[in-house]
């Protein structure tokens, strides 16, 4: 029983992370589309991620569903809890959707300005709201002895979560430029290694910054890590993975720039889960409150089939998602079909 509870925190950890790098460079090219200085850059971007971003937000949408059928009571006591923080969320990722449609249909600039900010706006929204929901979790919520938890909105936007969203939109611009970099070419390429470059500096001030309040906040996080060989392995990924990147991104190497932020969220991921382990959600109240993947878990039955849908089902997401993006591969181009 467990191994099960273990093995299923670690395929969420992997869900979680896949979503983060995929979904975060589509949502990091939403936030750019803010600043681009044209029509044809605007649908450069969306086009750039158009084949592939409904595909990132299916790891989101079975992240949700691992969490809802490996470990109910959380999936419970954590959506209940933060229903409007979810639900804002839930409209800005809509609201990003239905602007990349919507846009092309009317040969009106009012019309396509409009969209243009739902998609730009609803990005950033999603994206600060992504990372302060993390930014909560690693501080702990008020789950009392029965396991309710009971927070306001407004106290959720507390300022050690509100770094943790800035940070979040940071590196996914820092990500977004990065995979645009390699989509784009011309002067809309350059700008968007100057945009990776710029985001970089400001993404390593800012996980400086976190990682001193986390160790302040939550010492928790940081309990026994220190002798865990794999969150040593972790922290080496990412200081080698962010150390590389702006030297990949400098010499134009945009392939390996894009794969060392992708290793160094993946690795800031992990370095999360180590430190959380094995709590998913610890309360601010008491840890002993706190939601642990041991007293909060289906049955073994249950992980058991799961696990078994899971070996069958994550390969062949992973198998569609190798060949959406060999598919797609090389520079974006505007064509009378594109957004």
């Amino acid at each position: 029983m467990e191994a099960l509870q273990i093995i299923w925190f670690l395929l969420i950890g992997v869900l979680i992370t896949g979503y983060a790098i995929l979904d975060g460079f589509d949502l990091g090219v939403g936030v750019l589309h803010l600043f681009a200085r044209n029509d044809t850059e605007r649908r450069l971007h969306m086009n750039a991620i158009g084949p592939v971003w409904d595909g990132n937000e299916v790891w989101l949408l079975t992240g949700g569903g691992a969490i809802f059928a490996a470990f109910p009571p959380v999936y419970a006591t954590v959506f209940s809890g933060l229903y409007l923080a979810f639900m804002l969320v839930l409209l800005a990722l809509i609201f990003r959707a239905v602007s990349m449609e919507f846009r092309s249909k009317l040969e009106d600039a009012g019309w396509r300005r409009f969209w243009d900010w739902g998609f730009g706006l609803g990005s950033l929204l999603a994206s600060l709201l992504f990372g302060a929901a993390i930014g909560n979790i690693i501080r702990g919520l008020p789950i009392d002895a029965s396991g309710f938890l009971k927070v306001s909105f407004f106290a959720l936007l507390n300022p050690y979560s509100l770094l943790m969203g800035v940070m979040t939109v940071v590196m996914f611009a820092m990500h977004g430029a990065l995979y645009m970099a390699l989509k784009a070419g011309g002067d809309l390429q350059k700008r968007m290694v100057s945009w990776a470059g710029k985001a970089w500096v400001a993404f390593l001030a800012l996980y400086v910054i976190a990682t001193a309040w986390t160790a302040i906040t939550s010492p928790f996080m940081f309990e026994g890590v220190f002798g865990n060989t794999l969150w040593w392995l972790a922290v080496m990924v990412m200081l080698g993975s962010v150390v590389y990147i702006p030297i990949a991104n400098s010499h134009n190497q945009h392939l390996h720039a894009f794969l060392s932020s992708s290793a160094a969220i993946a690795s800031i991921t992990a370095l999360m889960g180590i430190g959380l382990f094995p709590r998913m959600v610890p309360s601010s109240i008491d840890l002993a409150n706190s939601l642990t993947i041991y007293g909060h878990s289906s049955t073994q039955a249950t992980l058991t089939v799961m696990l078994v849908i899971a070996l069958i089902g994550v390969p062949i997401m992973l198998g569609y998602t190798f060949f959406i993006y060999r598919t797609f591969a090389g520079k974006t181009e505007i064509t009378e079909e594109s957004y």
